[in-house]
Order: C-alpha cells, then structure tokens, then sequence
C-alpha cells in the first residue's frame, strides 16, 4: 500500500494515526498524502446575516494553519515522502474526491470536539463510499507493526470477502493470519462463501491462515472478536463494513458500530 491518504484534523486520534500512516509508508515505501478539509459552516440559530460564521472564519483558519505547522515540522524530520492537500469543504467529500488513486485511507474513529468514541458520521460516510479499503485507528494507538498477527472476521458475505481482498497486501506482511468466524445457530444457511474459501483465496496469494471458529457465547460479535484477536496478539482487525441507512453516523451495521465505538485495535474496513 505505497499511496496512502491520511485525513488531517484535530481529532483526539491524530497522532495515532499519523504515526500508524508513517509506519505503514515506511514499510511498504510508500507515499503519505495529507489531506486537511476546512469548512467554515457553522450552524448558530438566528445568525440570520452570518455575523457567527464571520467570527468564526479567522479562529478555524488559524486553528487549521498551527496544526498544518505542526504536524509538517514533524513530517521534515520523518525520511518519509509527503506531500499536503489544504481543501475548503467538508471532510468526507473531500476524501472521497481524492481516494481513487490511494491504495489505503486513514481516520480516526470520533471526530474533533468528541469524546473520542466512534464511530463518526466521517467515518460511515467514508467507509460506504471510498473505492480503497479504511484503516480506523484509535487514540491509544502507538505504532503499526505490519509484520504482527493479524486477524480476518469472517462470515462468508461479499463484505468480508472484499475487506479480505482489500487487505492483502498487510495480510502478506503479517506473521501470522487468522481467519475468525463467530458461530450463531442460523449462520451455517446464511452466507454462501465457507471460511475454507477465503482461506484459499489467501493461499493463492502465498499467505497461509489458521481457520478459527469462536462460539458466539453471552459477549458482543465486536467483543468476542476483540477478545480472539487479543488473545493472539494480533495488530490488525480486518472486517467488512455492513450498512444501508443513508443517514451517515447509521451507515455502519451494527457489529461495525459495536467495533468502532471504542476500537481495541486498528481496523481495516472494506464494504
């Protein structure tokens, strides 16, 4: 994944997921493109003649210029190619206008002014509509080994299926790959692609998998997964993305907004 589109925003999960972006360039070469969107819509009740919007315009502008300073000083000293996007406009069109020609687009799970939980209206917007995969990295995130285990949540629908394609080109790096599926009583008729699929799939790509079927039990999908991947001290979930709202923060089914509410890891989603 040598292009790699990394969203720029106040957000508590910043510097997470620049340095996730930095480790992942390094790794595979890549380049880091920075995309930072302003938009300067602010809503005020009965600012009929924009006076709120107006006082507003000089504080967000230069809000925005002291986190483009800051976060370049950083990139100057990193060895790895950048280069910045400064776009007026809001967030997830500006992403989407740019994603055709990335191979891999960086979020954060909450955006600025939250509490950090996810997921944000940003990210289901992004991750329904982008053409590239969606690598969500919480706030405590330190570092991205591609090299580490990492984990496939499976459940044989063409989600997960594209989320593992999608990830290959991690899945290829990492040491070890496990494909989870989470057994619920009517799952067997559900779904038409069988774990023993993906894992060919993978195969014909030189990755080897372990298969590991996880009874769903009294937990959460979203915990019993996080649990799995836990236990195997994996770096990485990837998982299909599940929607049909076209309201933005319902866009994501409720397993990915269970596991985007507080990720435990980052996650890769591919809808």
């Amino acid at each position: 994944m040598k292009s790699i589109l990394l969203h720029i925003d106040h957000d508590k999960a910043m510097q997470a997921r620049l340095q996730v972006a930095l480790d992942i360039a390094r790794s595979t070469n890549g380049h880091i493109t920075c995309l930072q969107a302003v938009s300067y819509e602010v809503f005020a009740p009965g600012d009929f003649y924009g006076s709120a919007i107006a006082a507003a315009m000089p504080v967000i502008k230069e809000n925005a210029d002291n986190l483009r300073a800051r976060i370049e000083a950083e990139l100057d000293h990193e060895g790895v190619p950048w280069d910045w996007r400064f776009v007026y406009g809001i967030a997830p069109h500006r992403l989407l206008e740019a994603s055709p020609l990335a191979d891999i687009v960086i979020l954060g799970p909450a955006e600025a002014g939250t509490d950090g939980r996810g997921p944000s209206a940003l990210v289901g917007d992004v991750v329904m509509k982008v053409p590239v995969p969606v690598l969500v990295v919480p706030g405590d995130a330190r570092s991205f080994d591609v090299g580490a285990p990492m984990l496939v949540a499976w459940n044989g629908s063409a989600e997960s299926a594209h989320a593992l394609r999608a990830a290959v080109p991690l899945l290829a790096c990492s040491v070890k790959v496990t494909l989870a599926c989470v057994i619920e009583e009517d799952d067997r008729a559900r779904f038409d692609l069988p774990s023993t699929e993906g894992a060919k799939y993978l195969s014909r790509h030189g990755i080897d998998c372990e298969i590991v079927e996880i009874p769903r039990g009294q937990a959460s999908i979203a915990d019993t997964l996080f649990s799995a991947a836990q236990m195997r001290e994996c770096g990485l979930m990837v998982m299909g993305a599940y929607g049909h709202s076209r309201l933005a923060e319902l866009l994501l089914g409720g397993v990915t907004r269970q596991m985007l509410s507080e990720p435990q890891m980052p996650v890769l989603l591919a809808h």
